[in-house]
């Protein structure tokens, strides 16, 4: 008689290119049952956050529509995962499980425990994992020495010479699940918290496989011709977006890079083959955020850079709620984190001013600020979220020089020239000119009240001095320097 397949789903909420799935279809099984198995506190301190959860329900709610649609369905269980696998082997006479690798941390342990486990358990059972959430694991590449890379320019020039394989076929059609194997409802997961970015999310956004293919689609031949100039622009839709449906695997990096390559060679080349090799470079830094955190678990919490664990750090009082909400009268900063906290995404080019200001001129500890993104973006993934924040603060890989310190205003000045990101999400000072947008602070009395705009009462004024703060972070830093 034949056996069954169980197909651990994870984080790669996709049928097409899922080799865990593919191996399953081509196995010699006479079922196959996908299963999502819920078990936050298996990821310790960094289980979804809240904008996290309520993109993952709509994702999986994706998956099981298009099980559906081929026969097949999802079974939902809630953990401890161990257990509830050695459960669906025992109900459905399973001969084999399959996953996908993850790379956190966390994760890759209790993945390690599981194998074991089944292993020792069920000496028949084939248990096998597989590639599919980046283009080259952490272990398979290293500098000349032998060592992680902690640079990211060598890093990429060496796998951007590498070749990946080809994405994998997506199954037509799956066989039925047996009806007695049971499953819970999504709503029993409460993925949905107090804080519901749903609304905000599905308004410019669509999760899912097919959401994903379709975002890829529309910025190939609507946005990547122009995209070295227009991706550090918050006001027009100048990225790929592709970031949520990346770290929910609804696409994989290497149906992304495929077909990128793929669309560069029915265009007429030109100017397009950089502006192509930009936004590979981007799905480059995801790799590296991965192989960052895989070599230097601890990076989450911990700076790369000792030193700055000594670093003079401020407590977080009342000017790090000003920052959460978007009220620390700069407005640039303010832009960015209404727009975190309204909808769940922030533009990149905010990620690093806001990041930043925090570290540098409120001299509050990166690890805060991390926390925050982590609860408040439902594309926080912890290698990129780590890798940004350490290279904001100074003190991680491939960081930015902690001299480096970006002033706000002038971050408006030069990606929002015409004021229209902040005139958005600030509508406050949406009368002011462009001359006096980004610092209303040294607007003159009769221009800001033409806008109708007082400082400390319409629109507060700054939490802190952008000059004077950064000379203190400049002294701050040469204390621990060396």
């Amino acid at each position: 008689m034949k056996q069954r397949a169980i197909v651990w789903f994870r984080r790669d909420f996709r049928l097409a290119d899922n080799p865990a799935l593919r191996a399953a279809v081509d196995g010699d099984f006479d079922g196959i049952i996908p299963v999502f198995i819920h078990a936050p506190d298996e990821e310790g301190d960094w289980a979804p956050g809240g904008a996290q959860r309520v993109w993952q329900h709509e994702s999986l709610a994706a998956l099981a529509d298009a099980l559906e649609a081929i026969g097949s369905r999802l079974v939902i269980r809630q953990g401890p995962t161990q257990s509830t696998l050695d459960d669906l082997i025992d109900e459905s006479g399973a001969g084999a499980v399959f996953w996908n690798r993850l790379y956190e941390p966390g994760l890759v342990r209790r993945d390690a425990d599981i194998e074991s486990h089944l292993g020792q358990a069920y000496p028949e059972l084939e248990v096998r994992h597989f590639q599919a959430d980046l283009l080259h694991e952490p272990w398979t590449v290293e500098t000349q020495a032998g060592k992680p890379y902690k640079v990211f320019t060598p890093f990429w020039r060496t796998i951007s010479e590498r070749s990946i394989r080809q994405p994998k076929a997506r199954p037509s059609q799956l066989p039925a699940v047996w009806s007695r194997i049971g499953s819970c409802d999504l709503a029993d997961l409460g993925l949905r918290p107090a804080k519901d970015w749903t609304t905000t999310i599905l308004e410019h956004w669509t999760p899912g496989e097919d959401g994903a293919q379709a975002r890829l689609e529309t910025f190939l031949e609507d946005t990547v011709d122009n995209y070295d100039n227009d991706r550090d622009r918050p006001a027009v839709h100048g990225t790929s977006y592709l970031s949520p449906h990346l770290h929910w695997g609804e696409i994989s990096p290497f149906q992304v890079m495929h077909r990128a390559e793929e669309w560069l060679s029915e265009q007429s080349g030109g100017a397009i083959h950089e502006h192509i090799q930009s936004f590979q470079s981007e799905i480059g830094w995801r790799e590296f955020s991965r192989h960052v955190l895989y070599h230097f678990p601890d990076t989450p919490d911990e700076p790369l850079d000792d030193r700055f664990k000594a670093f003079p750090w401020e407590t977080p009082d009342t000017a790090f709620d000003d920052w959460k909400a978007g009220m620390t009268g700069i407005p640039m900063v303010d832009a960015g984190m209404r727009e975190l906290y309204a909808t769940g995404y922030m533009h990149n080019r905010l990620r690093m001013t806001v990041a930043s200001f925090l570290t540098k001129n409120l001299r509050i500890a990166w690890q805060h600020g991390e926390r925050w993104f982590w609860d408040t973006l439902f594309d926080a993934d912890l290698g990129n979220n780590t890798l940004g924040w350490q290279w904001a603060a100074g003190c991680g890989a491939d960081a930015a020089p902690f001299f480096r310190i970006f002033n706000p205003a002038r971050q408006g000045e030069r990606f929002d020239k015409n004021g229209d990101y902040v005139r958005r999400w600030v509508p406050e000072l949406a009368e002011l000119s462009n001359k006096h947008l980004q610092e209303p602070w040294n607007a003159p009395d009769k221009a800001l009240e033409a806008a109708g705009v007082v400082l400390g009462k319409t629109y507060p004024k700054p939490v802190v001095d952008l000059k004077a703060s950064r000379r203190e972070a400049l002294e701050a830093f040469e204390q621990v320097k060396n």
